[in-house]
């Protein structure tokens, strides 16, 4: 018996593996979500598709399996264009259905029409038309493994009018996802372990690509003395129970991850595809082991660059290196990540009642959070926050958006990972700035019964924009905010709501926010003035900073320098 195109391709997705879709409906899907009321499926119903794209990315960054979103023609499709680029910069395997016009008003300019597959293509591993009813299985069969084996977007484009048409559908086009193992040729192995032995000091510097080797990672760290540096998206895969781990490098770092590269006569940098050139040793020899040869060397000046799988090529290594006697290196960069963790520790505790600083709130988050609880921040000082002061455990999960570093991530990325884990405490750390961007899709908490906690670090400001231009010495513009009370807010939409001013009022109101059954909202209105302090002060930004002073105080604004030096410096 026939099939339409719409029927296809929704039981295709469900082959694959996908739960939900996202999306708003209209015109040229209505077909579709047709097909997708009477599947299996659930369509979750946002209020605005970048919202929806988010969501998307967040189920499928925590599950590793497919979601899926679909667009009416034109600006619906265009929409997710933000959450997409997201999506696939962090690796999630989603599929977007995108529609367009009818085949009959396609090339002339009607209302609505525009080019899918020039928007997409550049963001997705795989962005096709479906031209012919019969290409309807195997092209988004063909997408989803797409998605899922090379971990990104896939966008399929459908013409309105096709979802209608009809096709047997005889041929049974299947999913296959291998995984197969890869290491350096043994020339390069021997030269790898030769590099090694003649190292006196070595360090590893691990990334999200190493995520699946953190034993082999500590057995060499162990034969080798070697710490163990790992970029902000490896947090929660190398840091939990690693005696080996020193931290991050890079600004959002600390001093024992930066100093434990900078000191090293070698340094392996393995599944890490870091971006900034400034964070990496200078004139010293850097290996470089990734998947993708195409990332060797672009980051920066490698000695020797090889490809492999992080787990195979580690556990190769193993015995082909010599153990070393001095531990010296090793303990000294453990020394300094326990100072660094103390200063964590310090930076939240909170000695002025009537003022709260957002470390205060991450440290008490951290303590009081579930040990497998779910953290998804938005771009800019709540990551910081979330980096810095909460502990990674082996159970609990990280996202941030590292990579596309965009605002309104946060709680949007979250809805699509409760979904996922509905028995599983989902927080999302909230700047007020990601919040109110697409703060419509409260409304989709409410709506699809989304039980997220959602605290908000309310500081009246685009936090990092305004230390961004303080660092340059320039007096900050455009970056305050008017905002609401959330919480008031929060009622609004039929969502509990607690709103904090006061430290003292923020360990009761926390318990009762994360003690709440369904979607709840937390306010806190912290510290306006918080610096994010780099793990190295140089020179020039302790001169760029008073130039804002002076600057600042010329402006007619002596009382925001006085609160920079009392909020930061003073305490």
């Amino acid at each position: 018996m026939s099939k339409t195109v719409a029927q296809i391709v929704v039981d295709a997705i469900e082959k694959a593996g996908a739960k939900r879709v996202y999306g708003i409906p209209g015109d040229t899907i209505n077909h579709f979500t047709t097909a997708v009321a009477d599947s299996n499926l659930r369509w979750v119903g946002v209020r605005h598709e970048e919202a929806g794209a988010f969501a998307a990315g967040g189920e499928s960054y925590m599950t590793g399996e497919l979601s899926v979103c679909a667009g009416t023609c034109g600006p619906g499709s265009l929409h997710f264009v933000n959450g997409i680029y997201e999506c696939h910069r962090n690796g999630a395997p989603v599929l977007l259905i995108a529609s367009d016009v009818a085949r009959t008003e396609s090339g002339f300019n009607f209302p609505q029409e525009v080019d899918q597959k020039k928007i997409y293509e550049q963001h997705s591993h795989f962005c096709e038309y479906i031209s012919h009813p019969s290409q309807a299985r195997r092209i988004v069969t063909k997408a989803a493994q797409t998605a899922l084996t090379k971990k990104g977007v896939a966008v399929v484009i459908v013409n309105g009018d096709m979802f209608t048409e009809t096709d047997d559908d005889a041929m049974d086009w299947e999913i296959y996802r291998p995984q197969p193992i890869c290491r350096p040729n043994d020339a390069e192995m021997a030269e790898l372990a030769a590099l090694v032995d003649a190292a006196g000091k070595v360090s590893v510097y691990a990334g999200i690509g190493a995520r699946d080797a953190r034993e082999e990672i500590m057995a060499f760290c162990e034969k080798v003395k070697a710490p163990m540096v790992h970029t902000t998206r490896a947090k929660e895969f190398l840091e939990p129970s690693n005696p080996y781990n020193v931290g991050v490098n890079g600004i959002l770092g600390n001093k024992a991850g930066v100093e434990a590269l900078e000191d090293a006569d070698l340094v392996i940098s393995l599944g890490c595809d870091f971006a900034y050139t400034q964070f990496y040793p200078d004139a010293k020899k850097i290996v470089q082991i990734d998947i993708d040869p195409t990332h060797l060397g672009r980051r920066s000046a490698i000695h020797l660059g090889l490809v492999g799988d992080a787990k195979t090529t580690m556990a190769a290594l193993l015995p082909l290196v010599a153990a070393k006697s001095s531990g010296d290196h090793l303990q000294a960069q453990q020394k300094q990540w326990q100072k660094d963790l103390q200063g964590y520790q310090k930076q939240g505790e909170e000695h002025d009642k009537d003022l709260i600083h957002p470390q205060y709130v991450a440290n008490m988050m951290d303590g009081k959070a579930d040990d497998d609880a779910i953290f998804v921040s938005d771009v800019g000082t709540s990551m910081v926050w979330m980096l810095r002061h909460l502990k990674a455990n082996g159970k609990r999960r990280f996202l941030n958006s590292l990579l596309h570093g965009t605002m309104a991530n946060g709680f949007s990325s979250a809805m699509g990972a409760k979904l996922a884990y509905p028995d599983k405490q989902v927080i999302a750390m909230c700047g007020d700035g990601g919040l109110t961007m697409l703060m419509g899709d409260l409304l989709t908490l409410v709506q699809e019964k989304i039980a997220l906690k959602v605290v908000v670090f309310h500081n009246n400001t685009l936090g990092f924009v305004e230390m961004e231009q303080r660092v340059e010495g320039l007096v900050d513009h455009f970056t305050t905010l008017h905002n609401p009370d959330f919480a008031k807010l929060a009622e609004a939409c039929g969502i509990e709501g607690w709103h904090v001013e006061n430290a003292d009022q923020l360990e009761p109101a926390m318990d009762a926010w994360l003690r709440h059954d369904g979607p709840a909202l937390l306010d806190v209105k912290v510290n306006q003035m918080e610096l994010v302090m780099p793990p190295k002060i140089e020179a020039s930004q302790v001169a760029s900073t008073a130039l804002f002073g002076v600057r600042a105080v010329l402006d007619g604004r002596t009382r925001e320098v006085v609160d920079l030096l009392r909020n930061n410096f003073l305490r």
